[in-house]
């Protein structure tokens, strides 16, 4: 079935290596019963070296390796109405000059969002068994410890800081459970807190009284740096830190420091600050430090779901049905 005759242009723009992975043949299909292709798809840099593509597609499809919206693209594209993303942050392919022409865009934050919060309900748990500790004593003791003290997932308290989409969908996950959970989210209101079905504290009392403490902020100024050594030696004995956010959240040099002298601590990092971190790296031989390279996010046929996700909105947009996953500029800033 081929598009109707009155169906936007289209062009897609990302990275060869993970396009099939978040546009599927069947995804790509229903695509392209909804709009009319302007050309094959194309990476950045072919985009960049041939602009012109450009100047009659109404809607631009793109994920990973998206092209910058900035003034010079956008003044080749002319008739430019919508740009989906199959992918999660924007903050670094959209401008001001873009913000200015008030095109919407779409985010697969949402759908990205399952599978880290999906990954961060897995580390929870474990780290409410302190799986990881008690593995690290039984390889270095060669032997079972007998009726190891752990919380366990009854009645023990778990502290989220972010209550944005994967905060939120992480204390679902948790709500099936017998736990008590407690959040930071400085723009959280009280009605979003009672939803989600936690309480609110502060970051003092979310390290110093919960087992387990998973981060998801987003990486602003005011969030930098800001898990530093007296949070992290404040944390209970046997406590678990884990980050799914990003790894500028966390004062490394800091943590280094305190994951020496606390062994009885793991902290879950599936982010770092740089990422990868360098060779020389403490975080590669600290035996409480459990490094995993950014895999909570959509993996594999996970990512199809992000697709899933940009053909539903397309499909809104053609029937000029209101579109549940564009972003403003406010929230765009929080994608991180």
């Amino acid at each position: 079935m081929n598009a109707p005759a009155t169906a936007p242009t289209a062009l897609l723009v990302m990275e060869k290596e993970r396009r099939e992975d978040v546009y599927p043949p069947e995804v790509l299909a229903g695509i392209g019963r909804l709009v009319t292709w302007q050309a094959p798809p194309r990476t950045r840099e072919e985009l960049a070296a041939a602009p012109d593509v450009l100047r009659d597609v109404d809607v631009l499809l793109t994920g990973w390796g998206a092209p910058v919206l900035d003034a010079a693209l956008l003044e080749r594209a002319p008739r430019l109405r919508a740009v989906f993303v199959a992918a999660g942050s924007v903050r670094h392919l959209t401008t001001p000059a873009f913000w200015a022409r008030g095109i919407p865009i779409v985010s697969a934050a949402a759908a990205n969002a399952v599978p880290v919060a999906e990954f961060t309900l897995a580390q929870v748990l474990l780290g409410l068994k302190q799986a990881h500790r008690i593995a690290r004593d039984v390889a270095s003791d060669r032997r079972f410890p007998r009726d190891p003290e752990v919380p366990g997932a009854y009645r023990a308290r778990v502290g989220l800081w972010g209550l944005g989409h994967i905060g939120r969908l992480v204390a679902g996950h948790l709500a099936r459970f017998d736990l008590e959970v407690v959040a930071t989210d400085p723009a959280a209101s009280p009605e979003t807190a009672r939803q989600a079905g936690v309480r609110l504290a502060d970051l003092d009392e979310l390290f110093a009284t919960c087992q387990v403490v998973s981060l998801h902020a987003p990486q602003l100024p005011a969030t930098e740096g800001a898990i530093g050594a007296r949070l992290l030696d404040s944390l209970r004995p046997g406590a678990t830190l884990i980050n799914t956010a990003r790894g500028a959240l966390i004062d490394e040099p800091a943590a280094v420091r305190v994951l020496r002298a606390r062994p009885d601590l793991t902290a879950v990092l599936d982010v770092t600050h740089p990422e990868p971190p360098a060779p020389d790296s403490p975080l590669f031989t600290l035996p409480n430090v459990v490094l995993t390279p950014h895999i909570a996010g959509a993996l594999g046929t996970e990512r199809h779901r992000l697709g899933q996700l940009v053909l539903d909105e397309l499909r809104r947009f053609t029937l000029a049905e209101p579109l549940r996953h564009a972003l403003d500029p406010a929230r765009a800033a929080s994608l991180a």
